[in-house]
């Protein structure tokens, strides 16, 4: 069960709770997006059925288009996972979950955020730049196909998104 408001839409894009009904779309655009290291059905799975996350997915009528996660744990979360297909990239969607998973994280009493993102992923790293994240670590051929994947971390607390509605 989700503790923060769903993004407003964007246009005919609409955000949801996710759902088990979604999770094999949502498996089919994680192999299509992250072939070297995608989640298997069953982690997916496992994710929604546990206390400590949250998930959304984002539609635009039918189709999935994306889809985000965040694990809380007392003060700490961490981003599990966001996606957006590469079609709908640049429409706000994914700021929109980020912006979400920060609001989800507060309400669980989450007062940092941390995410792994890959080091060839430039439009990704920007996007958590502009959202306050910093760089910590990098931890080199974190990634199946071996690229070093980048620990970023934010502060819940004073980050905008986590400002009442």
């Amino acid at each position: 069960m989700l503790n923060a408001k769903l993004p407003a839409d964007i246009g005919t894009i609409t955000f949801t709770e996710m759902t088990l009904h979604h999770l094999e779309a949502v498996h089919i655009l994680e192999t299509n997006l992250f072939p070297a290291d995608a989640w298997p059905l069953e982690m997916f799975l496992a994710e929604l059925q546990h206390p400590t996350r949250g998930y959304i997915a984002a539609f635009d009528r039918d189709l999935l288009v994306g889809y985000a996660g965040v694990m809380s744990i007392a003060e700490t979360a961490d981003v599990q996972t966001i996606a957006v297909r590469p079609t709908y990239e640049g429409r706000g969607i994914g700021r929109a979950m980020l912006d979400f998973l920060h609001r989800e994280a507060a309400a669980r009493g989450a007062e940092t955020i941390l995410l792994e993102v890959r080091a060839d992923n430039p439009r990704a790293q920007d996007l958590y730049t502009k959202n306050g994240y910093a760089h910590l670590h990098t931890r080199p051929g974190y990634y199946n196909d071996g690229v070093d994947a980048l620990i970023m971390q934010a502060p819940l607390t004073a980050h905008p998104t986590t400002e009442s509605e």
